[in-house]
């Protein structure tokens, strides 16, 4: 007599956690890397997965410890699966593929007419490092190169008495940053305006945030897929014929102190450019701000500095 088979013990649903990890080993045996393109948004295969898998799944994208036991069914994998799949394929930003990036815990639109907002200035804001050098006196703010206009929303919500100006040389840019100010219902305190640089801007203003384009010649020849997907112009300074990325900061450093108000500053973000930045600007000495980059990617000048 054959002793009876052992009953089958089913196989333990797959979890949020499991399947988030099951992606980005997929992810990292894909060759992508932060070369390749974290840091839109995510800086490793772990978050990026997360991403994914909460937005596809409809659930808190910053809140995965509450979900992570939850089972997926065998159509939510499969979902998670297919997008996964799409930004291996098409290298795209994961922002790009599911039209939302979040910075400083809100929420924005985004496609491929402007960059993935990233700007480390947000933390500024968040944190109230530039808080020092506003006052009473600050009423007008300006974000220039505003892109999808997340720089402006986020001004508008840590300074709720002040009007703020988002500009922008595309028209494509401000379209969509039209839409995360209706979005954030801001519309009655933040104004779009075309212009090339400080071209269309009049008055003083007392705060002015730039994250312009600042990414040297070389930098641009050697980007990843990824960053090859974003618009050109919003990365690429060098559009007047230089190599070091300082071309926009060049021509905004000429006109800039007849915008501001006596006690106004400039916030301006150069990403990993401070060596070209201090070798086309020898005589400045700004004031350099810590981020979660590190203490040279964003600095502050008064206008005093900058007359």
């Amino acid at each position: 007599m054959t002793n009876p088979a052992p009953p089958e013990i089913p196989a333990a649903p797959l979890t949020v956690l499991a399947l988030v990890e099951q992606m980005a080993a997929r992810l990292e045996a894909a060759g992508l890397s932060f070369s390749d393109g974290f840091g839109q948004g995510t800086t490793n295969a772990f978050d990026e997965a997360a991403w994914l898998v909460l937005w596809k799944l409809g659930l808190r994208l910053d809140d995965l410890d509450s979900v992570e036991n939850r089972p997926v069914t065998q159509e939510e994998r499969a979902q998670a699966a297919m997008l996964l799949e799409a930004r291996i394929s098409t290298r795209k930003p994961a922002a790009y593929l599911t039209n939302e990036a979040w910075l400083m815990g809100v929420p924005f639109y985004v496609d491929e007419r402007v960059i993935i907002p990233r700007s480390l200035i947000a933390e500024l804001l968040a944190d109230a490092s530039i808080d020092p050098w506003l006052g009473e006196h600050t009423h007008r703010v300006l974000d220039l190169c505003t892109g999808n206009g997340s720089l402006a929303v986020l001004a508008a919500m840590t300074y709720p008495d002040v009007t703020v100006e988002a500009v922008d040389i595309s028209l494509d840019a401000l379209e969509v940053a039209r839409i995360n100010v209706d979005r954030h219902q801001l519309d009655g305190r933040i104004t779009l305006v075309e212009s090339d640089g400080l071209a269309a801007c009049a008055g003083l203003y007392d705060l002015i945030l730039c994250n312009p384009p600042y990414v040297n010649a070389a930098s641009m020849a050697a980007l990843p897929a990824e960053f090859r997907a974003e618009p050109a112009m919003a990365l690429d300074g060098n559009h007047l014929g230089g190599t070091d990325g300082m071309d926009f900061i060049r021509v905004l450093f000429k006109r800039v102190a007849s915008h501001m108000s006596e006690n106004a500053v400039l916030v301006l973000e150069i990403g990993n450019e401070r060596e070209n930045f201090e070798r086309a600007f020898p005589t400045l000495k700004p004031l350099w701000f810590e981020t979660s980059s590190g203490a040279d990617q964003v600095l502050l000048l008064t206008r005093e500095q900058l007359a």
